[in-house]
């Protein structure tokens, strides 16, 4: 995802908790998730974890790309590893 590095920077820990429980998907988890997210939002989210279920951790990473042009924001992406 495509957003300024503060952003991402802020998004991170989220989407990092997110995916830990989506690796143990418990009805639990899931009812937590749903209280966030639509239920296709978290079948998605879910088939992440099950392919991150070997990763202790560290799911995403924020790559910086530079300034804007229009109002010299930092941008970065932030995707998963």
């Amino acid at each position: 995802m495509k957003t300024t590095e503060a952003k991402a920077k802020e998004l991170r820990p989220y989407v990092e908790k997110f995916i830990t429980r989506a690796k143990d998907p418990t009805l639990a988890n899931r009812r937590f998730m749903l209280r966030f997210f639509s239920s296709a939002i978290v079948d998605k989210i879910i088939k992440r974890g099950e392919e991150m279920r070997e990763r202790a951790g560290g799911y995403t990473r924020v790559i910086k790309l530079g300034q804007r042009k229009r109002d010299s924001a930092r941008m970065a992406i932030l995707e998963f590893v």
